[in-house]
């Protein structure tokens, strides 16, 4: 086992920070076009929100689209290239997810190698990126009904798409919030995403 080799190779490391920069950008800018035409009854304060009026904001979630879209398929493509999908992610199993998420819960789940994925971690990476592909294709709809028209309609319609895109969004940061809680819990995982040479990938 060569210690000189990062945990993750670089373009993980890459296409990681390429798209929290696009998530972030896109959070922020979507809640100020939300507040433009809320769906629920309530607003994002106008703090966490940017580009400070509707057009702006609207320029800067485009722009963050594309980056999320072409990162995104970048990553997945790499993934799938190198194998690392199928090594990382899977087996996935019920039974293992239900296991890790009570050790998780009583401070029994080992952390020690980051190299290795537990259960909750792996359903929970690919949940974010079904999340995401949902996003993306909510987004299109949002962005060009017409044009998109099979996907508003496989959607449930505009409207129905405005709600999917929505608590995709949610389910998002939500996602984002525990990654960060456990980043804090370990710190060891943010070092090996901005380059630890602890060990190699397995």
């Amino acid at each position: 086992m060569n210690r000189d080799t990062p945990i993750h190779p670089l373009w993980l490391r890459i296409t990681h920070w390429l798209n929290a920069l696009a998530v972030l950008v896109m959070v922020a800018s979507g809640w100020r076009i939300y507040d433009a035409s809320p769906l629920f009854p309530f607003e994002f304060p106008a703090a966490l929100t940017l580009g400070g009026w509707l057009g702006g904001a609207l320029q800067w979630h485009f722009a963050a689209m594309w980056l999320l879209a072409a990162n995104g398929l970048v990553y997945l493509a790499l993934n799938l290239a190198s194998g690392r999908l199928w090594r990382k992610f899977f087996p996935l199993s019920i039974s293992g997810i239900w296991h890790d998420a009570l050790a998780a819960l009583r401070g029994r789940l080992s952390h020690a190698d980051p190299r290795h994925y537990n259960s909750v971690q792996r359903f929970a990476y690919l949940f974010v990126i079904c999340d995401i592909v949902l996003l993306v294709l909510s987004g299109l709809v949002l962005w060009k009904s017409v044009q998109f028209g099979l996907l508003r309609d496989l959607l449930g319609g505009y409207e129905f798409a405005r709600r999917i895109h929505f608590f995709a969004m949610a389910a998002l940061v939500a996602f984002v919030a525990v990654h960060l809680v456990m980043v804090a819990l370990v710190p060891r995982s943010l070092l090996a995403m901005l380059g630890s040479r602890s060990g190699v990938e397995s």
